[in-house]
């Protein structure tokens, strides 16, 4: 798996996104099972309301992504305990958008 990770810009300035690669490294939660994963790219959504995450999805896939992970803080909240009130709608269009067989997944850890 080519794996591009989105997370909530709302949360940079509290997470480094460390669970994320943990998670990843030690084959839980999302990851689970999976044996080859490559991290090809971690950025942020783009900012409320999500309009940039479709773009931003598609760039993870220019640079090789074939999966693409909402990281744990938009549809969980953590660490700031507020989820995305965006994130069913930025799912839903990435998963259109997104070329055919590619995988989405709706978190990390």
């Amino acid at each position: 798996m080519k794996l591009g990770i989105i997370r909530c810009t709302q949360t940079e300035d509290y997470c480094p996104g460390s669970g994320d690669f943990q998670t990843i490294r030690e084959r839980k939660g999302a990851f689970a099972g999976v044996e080859d994963i490559e991290l090809v790219g971690f950025i942020n959504c783009g900012g409320c309301p999500g309009k940039k995450v479709v773009l931003r999805a598609n760039s993870l896939v220019s640079q090789g992504a074939d999966t693409i992970a909402f990281a744990s803080c938009i549809q969980k909240g953590t660490p700031i305990g507020y989820p995305c009130p965006f994130f069913r709608k930025m799912l839903e269009l990435v998963k259109q958008e997104l070329p055919e067989g590619a995988k989405v997944f709706e978190y990390t850890h």
